[in-house]
C-alpha cells in the first residue's frame, strides 16, 4: 500500500533538508575531493540536532531518510557492479579480497568485544570497515532492528552514526596514504591497485586513492573495491539467518515459560518479538541490479545517473543518521568506536598487502 498525499506531506520538509544537505556536502567533496561528503552530511546533521536547529516539521522526514531513503541509495549501488570484470581481476586478486573481508570482519568483532564495544556497533563496525563503509553498515543496521528477548538493548540508529563516522573518517586517512605507500613497496600498477580496493573503506576513497597512482591502477582499484561490495549481500544475510534462529530460540523459550505460567500461576515474561528477515527486501534489490548489469549491458549514461542518484540518496541518508545522534552519548562512548575503527583499518590494510605481495605480485 502506497503512503498517503498526507504523508508525503508530513515528510516533504524533511525530506527536502536532507536533500539540500546532501548536495552541498557532495559539492564540497567534488569542489575539495579529500573532504568526504558523506562525513560532511553525518557532521552537518549532528549539528543540526544538538544545536536544535532541527525544525519540528522535519521529523518525519529524516526518520524515512535515515531508512527507507538509505535502503534506496544501497540498492542503486548493485548496478555498479559486474561480477565479469571482478572475476576478470584474476583468482589471486579475488582470494586477497576474500580473505581481507572474513579476517577484518572477524578480528574487528573479537577486538571490540576486548575493548567493550557494544554489540551491534562493534558488529556494524566490523561491516563496515570489511565490505564497503557507510553502505556496508546501513546494509547491516537493517538486521539489527528487532532484537531476541533478553538481548542488549542499543540504539541501531546512534551506533550506525557512529561506525559510519569511524569508517568514514579511517578510510579518508587510508585513501591519503595508502598510494605513498604502494609506491614505496615498489608495487606496479595492477598490485596497487589491488591493495586500494581491498583495503580502502568507500568507493569514492578508492576512486580518490586510485587516481592519485594513475588511470591504471584506477581501473583495478575500483573494480577491486567492487569485488567486495559483492560480499555484502551473503554477509548480510548470514547474520540474518544467524539473528533469526536466535530470535526464534528466544521466542520459543518465552513460549514454553509462558506456558508453563497457566501451570504455576508465575506471570508471563512479554510478548514474543518479531523475527528479522532473512534477507532484507532492500539486499534483494541490490543483487536484482548487480545481476543485470553483470548480465545486459547498460548504456554509460544509465550508470552515470544511477550512481550520482545512489550518492545522493546515501549522503541525505547520512545527514539524517546524523541528526540522529546524540553528541553526549558520542563523546562518552566515541572513545573505544574510535579505536575499534583504527584497529579494524590497519587490520584490512595490513591483511590485504601480506595477500597482495604473496598472490599478486
Amino acid at each position: 500500500m502506497l503512503p498517503s498525499a498526507a504523508t508525503w506531506r508530513r515528510r516533504a520538509p524533511g525530506l527536502a533538508l536532507t536533500a539540500t544537505v546532501a548536495a552541498l556536502a557532495v559539492l564540497a567533496n567534488r569542489a575539495v575531493p579529500v573532504v568526504s561528503a558523506l562525513l560532511v552530511a553525518i557532521v552537518a546533521g549532528a549539528v543540526l540536532r544538538n544545536a536544535r536547529l532541527l525544525p519540528a516539521a522535519a521529523e518525519a522526514g529524516v526518520r524515512y531518510s535515515a531508512r527507507t531513503v538509505l535502503r534506496l541509495g544501497v540498492v542503486l549501488l548493485g548496478l555498479q557492479l559486474s561480477v565479469p570484470q571482478v572475476l576478470g581481476l584474476g583468482w589471486g586478486a579475488i582470494a586477497v579480497i576474500v580473505l581481507t573481508v572474513a579476517v577484518t570482519w572477524a578480528v574487528t568483532l573479537l577486538a571490540g568485544r576486548w575493548l567493550g564495544v557494544p554489540p551491534g556497533l562493534r558488529l556494524l563496525l566490523a561491516t563496515g570497515t570489511a565490505v564497503c563503509g557507510a553502505s556496508a553498515v546501513a546494509a547491516m543496521s537493517a538486521v539489527l532492528g528487532e532484537r531476541a528477548p533478553g538481548e542488549e538493548d542499543e540504539d541501531v540508529e546512534d551506533s550506525a552514526a557512529t561506525a559510519v563516522a569511524a569508517v568514514t573518517v579511517f578510510g579518508t586517512l587510508a585513501m591519503l596514504l595508502l598510494p605513498a605507500l604502494a609506491g614505496a613497496a615498489g608495487l606496479d600498477d595492477h598490485a596497487a591497485g589491488v591493495w586500494l580496493g581491498a583495503s580502502v573503506h568507500e568507493v569514492g576513497q578508492v576512486v580518490a586513492a586510485g587516481g592519485l597512482m594513475g588511470s591504471a591502477a584506477l581501473a583495478t582499484a575500483v573494480v577491486a573495491k567492487l569485488g567486495r561490495v559483492v560480499l555484502l549481500a551473503p554477509l548480510v544475510a548470514g547474520v540474518g539467518y544467524a539473528r533469526r534462529r536466535r530470535v526464534r530460540a528466544a521466542v520459543e523459550h518465552l513460549v514454553a515459560v509462558d506456558s508453563a505460567s497457566v501451570v504455576t500461576g508465575v506471570p508471563p515474561t512479554g510478548a514474543p518479538h518479531v523475527r528479522p528477515p532473512l534477507v532484507p527486501g532492500f539486499v534483494v534489490g541490490f543483487l536484482v541490479l548487480v545481476a543485470v548489469r553483470s548480465l545486459a549491458p547498460v548504456p554509460a549514461e544509465v550508470l552515470g545517473a544511477v550512481q550520482l542518484a545512489s550518492t545522493l540518496l546515501l549522503t541525505a541518508a547520512m545527514v539524517a543518521l546524523g541528526a540522529g545522534v546524540n553528541v553526549r552519548v558520542l563523546l562518552r562512548r566515541g572513545g573505544p568506536a574510535m579505536l575499534l575503527g583504527l584497529v579494524a583499518s590497519v587490520v584490512a590494510a595490513v591483511v590485504s598487502l601480506a595477500g597482495v605481495l604473496a598472490l599478486v605480485r
